[in-house]
C-alpha cells in the first residue's frame, strides 16, 4: 500500500485528550471548576497516552494509545471458562484461542498451567493424546538437533527440531524480521527467509538462515525472471545461509502463483528481490529452471555445488500422487536425491489467498507427511533424506504428533508471529497491521520494539522445546525422534479409539522396490509415475 493512504485515526483519541486537556487549562481563567475537571481528567488520559506511545512491551498500545486499554480491560475481566465455552471457535476459525493463548504465555515465560483439568471435549471425534509410561524418564536437556546433508554435503547443518517457517520480508515488516532473526541467533535455530529472498534485516543480527527460492527466483534472477547462477552464488555462499530450500508449492495456496502490485514494490523490496521498483512483482505458479523430475534433481545437485556444498532440498504441499512418485522414481534411477524435503500442509497460512485455495486445494499435513515418509521407506531412501514439516504447528503436542508421523524437525510460522505480537487482526493484505508485524508502514512497525519481541520469540522457542522434553519423558522415551505412531491415540467416535499406527498406512523398507506395497495409493498411482515427466503415464 502507499504510505500516503494511511489515515492516522488510531491516534484520534489521544489527540482529542490532548486538545481537551489544553482547553481545560485555558478555561481555568474563566470557569475554574469546569476547567479544572477537564484538565484533571484529560491530563491524566494524556499522560497515559504519552506512556503508551513511549513504552516498548506492547506494540498495540504504541499504535493505538489509550484506545487499546479497552481491549486489555475486556481481556482482564473475561474468565477463562467464558473464553472457551461462550467464545468457542467455529470451523472457520484459522487458529484456536487455546493455541494463541499458549504461545503468548510461553513467549512471556508466564505459567501455562491451568486449574480444574482439561477444557477439551475428550470424547469428540479426532481428539488425540499421547499414552504415558509408568516408567517415565527425565531428559536433561531440550536442545534437540538433527543433522541435514551429512552424506553428500561439505557443509551439513545441525538444525534445531523447531524453527521459523517461511515468511518473506514484504509480507512481514522489517522490525518483525529483525526480531525473529535476533531470536534465531540467540536460540541457535533457523530462520526461513520465505521466497522474498534475503533482506538486510535478515542479515542484521546474524541468525542462521534457510534461503527459500521460489518460482520468481528472487535474489538470484535475471531481468527476465530466470535463474541466475552468479547471483545465486553471491547469496548462497554467505556464512549465515545454512541451507537452500526450493519452494515448489506452499500449503496455503498450492499451484497458485502470486503478484505483489507495483504500488507495494518499494525500493527496499525491489533491491532485495532483484525486481524493478514500482512494477508488479510476479511469482509464476511453476518453475522455469526444470520441467521434469530428472531435471529437478539435476537442478538440486547444481545448487548444492554452487553453494559450496550446503544442504539443498525442496518444499511442497502434497498434490497429485504420481508427481511425487515420479520424483522418487527419478531418485532411484539417477542415484541423485535432495538432502531434505519439507512437507507443507494445506492448513498452512498466508497473508492473502483465494478462499477456494485456502479451503479446498492441497493435502493436509498429516496425510501428506505420512505418504512422503512411507514412500521413502518403501524405496530404502528414508535414511538419506531428512523430512521437515510445517502447517499449524504451535505446541509441543503438535510437534510430537508430527514427529510420530515421520518428520525429523518442525517449522512454525504463525506461532512465531504470535510470539512477536500478532493478534490475528486478519488485515495482513492491507498493510494496516495494528501491531506492526505484517506491514511496511514505518510508523506502524515502529510499534514493534525489536529487543523485546526478539526475547519473546526466543522464549517461545525454548519453552516449547522444554515442553516437548517433558512430553517425551512422560511417554517413557529419551529423545523426541523416538516418538512413533504407536504412541499417538486418536478417537474415531465416542465409543472407538485407535492407535495412529493403525489409522495411517505404513510401508516396510523396500516394499516399493520389491512390489510388496498393496495399498491402493501405490497400486493405482505408482505405475502412473515416470521419471521423465510430471505427467501421468
Amino acid at each position: 500500500m502507499h504510505i500516503a493512504e494511511e489515515k492516522p485515526t488510531r491516534y484520534l483519541a489521544f489527540a482529542i485528550c490532548i486538545a481537551l486537556f489544553l482547553a481545560g487549562l485555558v478555561l481555568l481563567a474563566w470557569w475554574p471548576r469546569i476547567g479544572g475537571i477537564l484538565a484533571l481528567i484529560f491530563g491524566l488520559l494524556t499522560a497515559i497516552g504519552i506512556h503508551d506511545v513511549t513504552q516498548s512491551s506492547r506494540a498495540i498500545l504504541r499504535n493505538y494509545p489509550i484506545l487499546a486499554h479497552i481491549r486489555f480491560f475486556m481481556e482482564s475481566i473475561r474468565p477463562e471458562i467464558r473464553q472457551y465455552l461462550l467464545e468457542s471457535d467455529t470451523d472457520e476459525a484459522p487458529f484456536s484461542r487455546e493455541q494463541r493463548s499458549l504461545v503468548y504465555q510461553r513467549a512471556k515465560s508466564t505459567s501455562d498451567v491451568r486449574p480444574y483439568g482439561s477444557l477439551i471435549n475428550q470424547y469428540k471425534p479426532d481428539h488425540e493424546w499421547v499414552n504415558h509410561s509408568m516408567m517415565a524418564t527425565h531428559l536433561a536437556h531440550h536442545d534437540f538437533r538433527v543433522t541435514i546433508g551429512a552424506d553428500q554435503c561439505a557443509q551439513p547443518y545441525a538444525a534445531s527440531l523447531f524453527n521459523i517457517s517461511a515468511m518473506s520480508f514484504g509480507a512481514l515488516s522489517a522490525n518483525a524480521i529483525r526480531a525473529l532473526n535476533q531470536a534465531a541467533r540467540k536460540g541457535n535455530f533457523a530462520h526461513d527467509t520465505g521466497e522474498g529472498s534475503i533482506s538486510p534485516y535478515h542479515r542484521e543480527h546474524g541468525g542462521d538462515l534457510i534461503w527459500e527460492i521460489g518460482t520468481g527466483y528472487f535474489g538470484c534472477r535475471t531481468a527476465k525472471g530466470e535463474f541466475d547462477a552468479q547471483k545465486f552464488i553471491e547469496n548462497a555462499r554467505l556464512p549465515q545461509v545454512r541451507m537452500i530450500e526450493i519452494k515448489v508449492s506452499q500449503g496455503a495456496k498450492p499451484g497458485h502463483g502470486g503478484i505483489l502490485p507495483g504500488s507495494k514494490v518499494t525500493a527496499e523490496i525491489a533491491s532485495t528481490r532483484g525486481v524493478p521498483e514500482g512494477e508488479d512483482c510476479i511469482s509464476p505458479p511453476r518453475h522455469s529452471a526444470f520441467a521434469t523430475p530428472l531435471e529437478m534433481l539435476e537442478f538440486i545437485d547444481k545448487l548444492r555445488e554452487l553453494s559450496g556444498g550446503k544442504p539443498v532440498g525442496f518444499k511442497f504441499c502434497f498434490g497429485h500422487p504420481w508427481e511425487f512418485f515420479a520424483i522418487c522414481k527419478a531418485m532411484v534411477e539417477s542415484g541423485r536425491h535432495p538432502d531434505f524435503i519439507v512437507v507443507d500442509g494445506a492448513e498452512g497460512g498466508t497473508g492473502a489467498a483465494p478462499v477456494e485455495f485456502a479451503n479446498h486445494v492441497g493435502t493436509p499435513l498429516q496425510e501428506g507427511l505420512s505418504i512422503v515418509h512411507n514412500t521413502l521407506i518403501g524405496l530404502n531412501l528414508r535414511d538419506k533424506i531428512k523430512l521437515g514439516a510445517s502447517g499449524k504447528i504451535v505446541s509441543a503436542y503438535d510437534m510430537a504428533r508430527t514427529l510420530a508421523l515421520g518428520a525429523d524437525w518442525c517449522n512454525s510460522a504463525r506461532g512465531f508471529m504470535f510470539s512477536v505480537g500478532c493478534i490475528m487482526a486478519q488485515v495482513c493484505n492491507t498493510g494496516r497491521c495494528p501491531t506492526g508485524v505484517a506491514t511496511q508502514d514505518p510508523l506502524r512497525q515502529r510499534a514493534l520494539v525489536v529487543p523485546d519481541k526478539a526475547e519473546r520469540a526466543f522464549n517461545f522457542h525454548q519453552n516449547t522445546l522444554k515442553a516437548l522434553a517433558e512430553l517425551t519423558g512422560a511417554a517413557g522415551l529419551t529423545d523426541p525422534n523416538q516418538i512413533r505412531p504407536k504412541h499417538i491415540i486418536r478417537r474415531i467416535s465416542s465409543s472407538e479409539v485407535r492407535l495412529m499406527s493403525t489409522v495411517m498406512h505404513g510401508l516396510n523398507p523396500g516394499d516399493l522396490l520389491e512390489g510388496r506395497a498393496k495399498h491402493p495409493l501405490y497400486t493405482i498411482y505408482w505405475p502412473m509415475a515416470r521419471s521423465s515427466s510430471f505427467d501421468p503415464a
